[in-house]
């Protein structure tokens, strides 16, 4: 007999996400994803001037600010086929990779680390041992006795008062946690410091960026960032060694805590890399421009068939056609409606938000989410293909970090894990700490290139657009924390004719697409254990590996100007 498990909201994520799952003799047998919020954005957008946009498409989340903001701007030289000045590209790429190694280490620790530790068992834990084992592991400077002494006391003044204060409503004591108390508390203290630590990240991108979030910086054809040698008043060098020490701290706990860490918890679940498969048709771009017009970069991308590395296609510039005539959207099962019929796909620059609600339908439409492939295809985006095309493309610090985190687990688990470990929930985690730690290394490099181009006299970091009468169209994508991102702007005459965002929860989250096969949530979620349908932690445990993030594929908006709702301050 099957039964059916609802869970609306979806939490610790950005957003409102309903998963549906039909259960079956202790698996799930069919799965549906819901976005629960229609985002308006494109329709606030139409007609408005385009160097305007990035500024307001980065309000669609106030957690995926700055991807919005970069994938704008992005949009709008490639229509105008404008290069940037070379040092807006370095500032830009800090900023990028700042935000990144932010969102990875909140989303482990913060997001999801609690679907795989359970907080009261870290109570029963001996803090020398934990010691002993950290210790061994890495040689973080937060890894001592006292530390943990101090954690499990707190722990334990959180438990005496009946509160659990941060780490209240987790599954405790849930048959499928499998931490012994030791790692418990290893993670419940990597946890704390990981909220002091999460700050210099955000410094990075306050510093760059005037703000976060929603940085202020960015505008079509650079930054506004004036450089200097000399003055106080701008981006000096004395502001940018302060960036340079929180570069070096965030390094440090990357490298010797997030990727020890998810190695250890993967080495202690190594069922769950038979789990969470799904699509296995990966999809990246290439990221951090290493030149003013977007033809070389330092992190690649690309496509990969059905998870064989050898079939791995790159895309090599901001002007590959490959990418722009491969994506289309799908709204057979969405809470919107298409001019020319629901059950066609449409090419974003000729995209459309038309709203249609109709409750939710099983067979039907049931999501304000709609339904991207490429090349008629639904795709996983996320770290877990960006990792996949760099080993596939042979980037080398990726393959490094990527055979370091896989020895360690296989360490730990006493038994050879490999790549192919990756394709599953864990995998995706692991990928995650992969990915952040090339991009922290990356962060380093490109601090170091704007230094170097600046000591050459070289400051500019602008140059003026200028826009034709007529029509005009570009796409501007980024490689954002959680996948591809994509913007697609249509200018006529000046103005914004239409504007589509297709976002990387777009892809992962999406409903069924015109040919009803499932998106990646949907996907990966089939066979899929489920101990007690009553706390359904293993399907948080799949959906949080990608990091949803769906205010970023949905928002709203009120046409008749009616409140929605009043925030008042008390």
């Amino acid at each position: 007999m099957s039964k059916r498990v609802t869970i609306d909201p979806v939490t610790r994520i950005e957003g409102h996400l309903r998963v549906d799952v039909e259960v079956e003799n202790g698996k799930v047998s069919k799965a549906w994803s819901s976005g629960q919020m229609w985002r308006g954005v494109e329709t606030i957008l139409i007609g408005r001037d385009p160097r305007d946009a990035w500024a307001i498409t980065q309000r669609i989340c106030g957690v995926c600010t700055t991807v919005h903001a970069i994938c704008s701007v992005r949009a709008v030289e490639n229509a105008l086929q404008l290069e940037i000045p070379v040092n807006a590209q370095y500032i830009r790429n800090l900023i990028i990779l700042a935000h990144a190694v932010h969102d990875h280490i909140v989303h482990f620790y913060h997001l999801s680390a609690l679907d795989w530790v359970d907080v009261t068992s870290a109570l029963k834990a001996d803090p020398d041992k934990t010691a002993q084992l950290a210790e061994s592991l890495s040689t973080w400077s937060g890894n001592s006795k006292h530390e943990f002494r101090k954690v499990k006391e707190r722990l334990t003044g959180f438990v005496g008062t009946g509160q659990l204060g941060i780490f209240t409503n987790g599954y405790w004591g849930h048959p499928a946690m499998k931490l012994p108390p030791e790692v418990n508390l290893l993670a419940c203290s990597h946890y704390l410091q990981a909220l002091e630590v999460q700050r210099y990240a955000s410094k990075i991108v306050s510093i760059l960026g005037s703000k976060s979030p929603h940085i202020q910086n960015v505008a079509v054809g650079g930054v506004a960032n004036a450089l200097a040698v000399d003055s106080q008043s701008v981006l000096t060098v004395e502001r940018l060694l302060a960036v340079k020490e929180w570069i070096d701290k965030l390094t440090d706990f990357v490298k010797n805590v997030y990727l020890i860490d998810v190695a250890a918890v993967g080495a202690f679940y190594p069922d769950w890399t038979t789990y969470g498969r799904g699509i296995v048709d990966y999809l990246s771009v290439p990221d951090i421009p290493l030149d003013g017009k977007g033809t070389t970069f330092a992190l690649p991308g690309g496509y990969i068939d059905n998870a064989d590395l050898a079939t791995y296609k790159p895309i090599t510039s901001f002007n590959d056609a490959y990418f722009r005539d491969g994506v289309t959207e799908a709204v057979k099962h969405s809470w919107y409606s298409y001019s020319e019929g629901d059950g066609k796909s449409l090419h974003p620059y000729k995209g459309e938000t038309t709203p249609k609600y109709t409750d939710f339908q099983d067979n039907g439409k049931y999501s304000w989410l709609k339904s991207p492939s490429f090349y008629g295809k639904p795709m996983q985006v996320g770290p877990l293909a960006r990792v996949l095309a760099m080993v596939a493309a042979k980037h080398e610090p990726t393959i490094k970090y990527a055979t370091q985190t896989l020895d360690t687990v296989s360490a730990l688990a006493k038994t050879k894990v490999g790549l192919g470990a990756l394709h599953s929930t864990i995998g995706r985690h692991a990928a995650r700490a992969v990915s952040c730690a090339v991009q922290v290394d990356e962060l380093a490099k490109q601090w170091d290139l704007l230094l170097a181009n600046m000591a050459t006299g070289d400051l500019k970091t602008f140059n003026k657009p200028v826009f034709p009468k007529g029509e005009i169209a570009g796409v501007g994508f980024h490689e954002a924390p959680r996948g591809v991102l994509s913007h697609w702007v249509v200018i006529n005459d000046g103005k914004i004719k239409n504007y589509q965002c297709v976002v990387p929860s777009t892809w992962n989250a999406a409903p069924r697409n015109e040919k009803d096969v499932p998106g990646a949530y949907e996907a990966c979620l089939i066979g899929n254990p489920i101990a007690d349908p009553e706390k359904p932690l293993e399907v948080l445990r799949t959906v949080h590996s990608f990091d949803p993030c769906i205010a970023c594929a949905i928002h709203v908006v009120d046409e008749e100007h009616k409140e929605i709702v009043k925030v008042r301050a008390l």
